[in-house]
């Protein structure tokens, strides 16, 4: 007498369905979600009433997109989106006190949003590629409303109020986020090329343009990110692709003729009119006054609820003093838990492409984070460490993909 063997049952999450082209759009709006509003000087002048309603309506029209593509609410585990959640939740608990103004609350609720749409997509995480591009595409449409103000209207777009860094003149982008958004459509568009996702073509047309953006926001932790998430993804490949160590090796040696030869341009360009280096545009003072603010026990610990990211009228331009503002040591505590996540199980797995973009966009995160806030709340930096997270799920013992 014989017994038929069960079918194992497989868990939803591995049952990797074909991602919709819904996904896009959601994505988009997720990206829409991080825009900055923050300088009024664009080419048609919009209240900043109407442009924080688009922004902040966005991820409200994605989360039920979102659902509607995923009707059942199949989840896949991800340790990174776990930590996320705990610091929406610890976010809602130091904002409940009101100490940032009822405005805390609804940051709360736009960041909870945010990470419940997330987690709505983690079904489709199997394809990378697929989520990648959409991310490229995505930035690559906000680069692309800036080269437009570029053209359209230069003077505005080279404002001297910003020392004629590029800034966004159709939507009102500050040269560090043009500077961001560029870097990382460079980083990842090379890094397809190396991994033959892309053809060479694409460098040129898409991370060539976006690397003159990047130079004309001359945004200094962009461009040091940039170089240094690269010199960190090439290392990780140079162990099993021929291709990525040709290029390493090609990178050094026109960097090097390039430091001897234009060695005072490139001095000029970081400088950017000042004096020293260390200045870092006066927002020492900032920090400095942040730091010194008398703080409650419970303050230090769970911080103040999630504000706009200044202190006394200006920004912070830190994310760990500006985690610390908003959300205390439990907030920094949860902020290094999901760095320390994604890094550690990309660097303990053998050599692949997924692997090397892992590292790029979280050592990108960790340079961009001394002079750029946003690790702690809804922002660029998750979304792309969102696609961190997507990568190393796709790291396979022994891949070379």
């Amino acid at each position: 007498m014989s017994v038929a063997a069960e079918r194992p049952v497989v868990p939803d999450f591995l049952q990797q369905p074909k991602p919709p082209r819904l996904l896009g759009l959601v994505w988009t709006l997720l990206v829409i979600d991080t825009l900055g509003t923050q300088h009024p000087y664009t080419v048609i002048p919009l209240p900043r009433s109407v442009l924080q309603l688009v922004t902040m309506g966005a991820v409200f029209a994605a989360f039920p997109l979102a659902l509607l593509l995923n009707p059942r609410v199949r989840l896949r585990p991800s340790a990174y989106l776990m930590l996320l959640t705990f610091l929406a939740v610890a976010s809602t608990v130091s904002s409940l006190r009101l100490e940032s103004g009822y405005g805390a609350l609804f940051r709360c609720a736009r960041f909870a949003v945010f990470v419940l749409t997330l987690w709505l997509l983690t079904p489709w995480w199997h394809d990378w590629v697929t989520f990648v591009r959409i991310h490229i595409k995505a930035l690559t449409g906000v680069l692309f409303t800036v080269a437009v103000g570029l053209l359209v209207a230069p003077g505005t777009a080279l404002n001297e109020t910003y020392g004629g860094r590029l800034l966004g003149a159709v939507w009102p982008l500050t040269p560090p986020q043009v500077g961001q958004y560029a870097a990382t459509v460079v980083g990842l568009t090379i890094l397809l090329w190396l991994g033959r996702h892309t053809s060479r073509t694409s460098v040129f047309v898409v991370a060539g343009p976006a690397l003159a953006l990047l130079l004309l926001s001359h945004t200094r932790t962009a461009l040091i990110g940039l170089a240094g998430g690269l010199a960190v993804a090439l290392l990780s490949l140079a162990t099993s692709s021929a291709r990525a160590r040709k290029v390493f090796t090609w990178t050094i040696i026109v960097g090097g003729l390039g430091a001897v030869l234009a060695g005072a341009a490139i001095q000029t360009w970081f400088r950017r009119g000042q004096s020293d280096l260390t200045e870092l545009t006066g927002r020492e003072k900032v920090w400095n006054a942040l730091l010194a603010w008398p703080r409650t026990l419970s303050e230090q610990i769970f911080g103040v609820g999630l504000s706009n990211k200044s202190f006394g009228g200006l920004p912070i331009d830190s994310s760990w003093l500006a985690v610390y503002h908003e959300q205390g040591y439990l907030g920094l505590t949860l902020v290094v838990g999901y760095l320390l996540t994604l890094l550690c199980v990309a660097v303990l797995r053998p050599g692949s492409l997924t692997r090397a973009a892992t590292l790029f966009l979280v050592v990108y995160s960790v340079i961009a984070s001394y002079t750029e806030a946003g690790l702690g709340d809804a922002s660029p930096y998750l979304l792309n460490l969102t696609i961190a997270a997507v990568l190393v799920a796709n790291v396979k013992p022994g891949a070379s993909r």
